[in-house]
């Protein structure tokens, strides 16, 4: 009892000082002006006595292994409203309007107030949190309302507080799920060491989601003309660490090789940057007009929303982020049989951990180890399509998650 009011109170403390600092930082003004909204745009949406199926996410990775759930009880349960809601502005606000869900708003603090208030207004059939997100208050609440709720993909290590001798009152949120479906049996070994056996291995939703691209069309006529014949390297959500070692070698290689680089930042100012750093005939995807595309060898994507199409395109790609900011979607190009090369620092990212091991994912840290690798893939072709073939294959043996967390789901609803 005195630790969720201490709890209480930091949520408090912390919401005024978030509040200060949205007077300089526009991010957080968003993270603060869209909680402001939340409940007007909950109570508009899911009018009392409506069915409701609540998720929540963290950001954009968390929203994509919630998406294939998302779609399944969009299906499933046409009757239910579904609201999926955000923690972070870097992903509200690029899902703002998706139509996975019916209404998508910013998650209120976690306080005993805001909880009680959000699950008045909601009241979910079924509560699902993805990965990691443990807000004592509204699990308590949950709990409270009897709500069945789960943790899907979620993933434990031993550095948690949970597993900590002090982590009494986070452990005790932890009795709020029903069930966890889980990524790893290391997860699940910790989960029993405190009691939890109410587990079950499922993997990662992600797998699903990222080989249904496969069924989708991903043909992209600026691409076609672009490519042409030529085999094509695509980099993509790269940032300046990566982005350096990756113009060095374009400017230096003779390779008959088309490059697309898709920045994570594409702000005018960096663009204009990277396009000056490279010696090559480049265009960007916002000025191609008329422009005969193949006789560029450097494309940039100066937008969103197109990598994932692009991917399909590559005989090798890069994944950026690995060298100080986090690794981004390492499964989007691996689905495509391709090889993925990527930064040093990977660890925490199980599947990227899982391809390095496996030798599908190529980690690299200097020019030099990028230039060696990238050069025996373009001119070993079996080597190259052996390196592919193990990422489409880890992929492929880890698909399956959804239908096993909605078979669970359907003795729920």
């Amino acid at each position: 009892m005195v630790l969720r009011l201490v709890y209480n109170i930091l949520m408090h403390l912390s919401w005024h000082i978030l509040k200060v600092i949205a007077l300089f930082q526009p991010k957080m003004k968003l993270f603060v002006m869209g909680r402001k909204k939340t409940f007007e745009l909950v109570q508009t949406a899911i009018p009392r006595g409506t069915k409701s199926i609540w998720m929540h996410v963290a950001s954009l990775g968390e929203f994509e292994q919630g998406l294939p759930l998302l779609e399944q009880l969009r299906l499933q349960y046409p009757d239910h409203k579904l609201l999926l809601s955000f923690f972070s502005p870097s992903g509200y606000e690029v899902k703002k309007n998706t139509s996975a869900a019916d209404v998508v708003v910013y998650l209120p603090m976690d306080t005993h107030s805001n909880a009680s208030r959000f699950l008045d207004l909601v009241n979910p059939s079924l509560a699902i949190f993805v990965k990691y997100e443990i807000w004592p208050n509204y699990l308590h609440q949950l709990k409270k309302r009897n709500v069945p709720t789960i943790l899907v993909s979620a993933i434990f290590s031993n550095r948690q507080i949970f597993f900590k001798p002090f982590g009494g009152f986070m452990r005790n949120s932890l009795k709020s799920f029903s069930h966890f479906f889980i990524q790893n049996e290391t997860s699940k070994t910790l989960l029993a060491s405190i009691g939890f056996t109410n587990s079950t291995l499922s993997g990662d939703t992600r797998f699903d989601r990222v080989h249904e691209i496969l069924k989708r069309d991903n043909r992209l006529d600026f691409m076609e003309q672009f490519k042409g014949t030529q085999p094509c390297f695509v980099a993509g959500s790269t940032w300046p660490e990566d982005e350096k070692i990756l113009v060095d070698y374009i400017n230096s290689s003779d390779h008959d090789l088309k490059f697309v680089l898709a920045p994570h930042k594409i702000k005018p100012e960096h663009i204009e940057r990277l396009m000056g750093s490279i010696s090559k005939k480049t265009i960007c995807y916002s000025n191609m007009g008329n422009h005969p595309l193949s006789d560029y060898d450097v494309l940039i994507i100066d937008t969103i929303g197109l990598l994932t199409q692009i991917y399909s395109y590559a005989n090798v790609a890069y994944v950026g982020g690995g060298f100080a900011t986090g690794l981004h979607n390492t499964l989007e190009p691996a689905v495509y049989g391709i090889p993925v090369l990527i930064g040093p620092h990977f660890k925490g990212f199980k599947e990227a951990e899982d391809l390095v091991e496996l030798k599908g994912i190529i980690p690299i840290s200097t020019s030099k180890e990028f230039a060696l690798a990238l050069d025996q893939l373009i001119t070993d072709a079996d080597f190259l399509e052996k390196t592919g073939k193990i990422n489409a294959t880890y992929i492929l043996q880890n698909v399956g998650a959804t239908p096993l967390i909605m078979q669970h789901i359907a003795h729920l609803l």
